[in-house]
């Protein structure tokens, strides 16, 4: 059972997931106001506006896709916070954001629209998964089992109807796919980078 002891609190550990919810919330508090500036939207992106590409992922749907998102920021922390430092966080999350949004914006003609985290979420749960593998942690093994099966049903099955109700509207569930494929690369741009520090 997990005891709150054993929680990663120390600084360089929490500060990025953080950071990262309270952007999250000061954009569906505000989303009002800065959704149309913020959104990711294809025909403005075409256009040249590509920091959509990234800024779209703050936003949300409503309260439900928020607190979804949110929950998911800090269960991942729970798991893999030990491993967060400043610069790898930030690598997971731009790598993640960068390849979720030009992922959707070349292959995903169908999205015309598109926000959330959970793109960026399943970087970092495949990154956490490949960390603890790493560490030898066997759990590992069973977590990026996990997450590849859930990404295979939904592009064969779709995502669940209950959450798309949840959220009021439809998943995207290649932003998912896309994320995992940045998440991989993270990993593996991490692991360079700490080859070189190492030689």
């Amino acid at each position: 059972m997990l005891q709150f002891k054993s929680l990663p609190v120390q600084t360089i550990h929490i500060l990025c997931p953080l950071i990262v919810l309270i952007f999250a919330l000061i954009a569906f508090v505000f989303d009002e106001q800065i959704a149309d500036l913020l959104i990711y939207n294809r025909d403005l992106v075409t256009q040249g506006e590509y920091y959509r590409l990234l800024s779209g992922h703050f936003l949300h749907t409503n309260g439900n896709h928020f607190l979804l998102n949110g929950a998911a920021v800090i269960l991942l922390w729970t798991l893999h916070g030990q491993y967060y430092q400043h610069q790898n966080y930030l690598i997971i999350f731009l790598t993640s954001a960068i390849v979720c949004g030009f992922g959707i914006h070349w292959y995903s003609l169908d999205i015309s629209l598109y926000v959330g985290l959970s793109g960026i979420l399943h970087g970092f749960f495949v990154w956490g998964a490949l960390m603890d593998i790493k560490h030898k942690e066997k759990t590992g093994y069973l977590l990026l089992i996990g997450v590849i099966l859930k990404i295979a049903h939904e592009q064969f099955y779709g995502a669940s109807a209950d959450v798309e109700s949840f959220i009021e509207s439809s998943v995207a569930t290649d932003a998912h796919l896309f994320g995992a494929i940045g998440g991989l690369l993270a990993y593996i741009i991490c692991y360079m980078i700490d080859k070189k520090k190492t030689r």
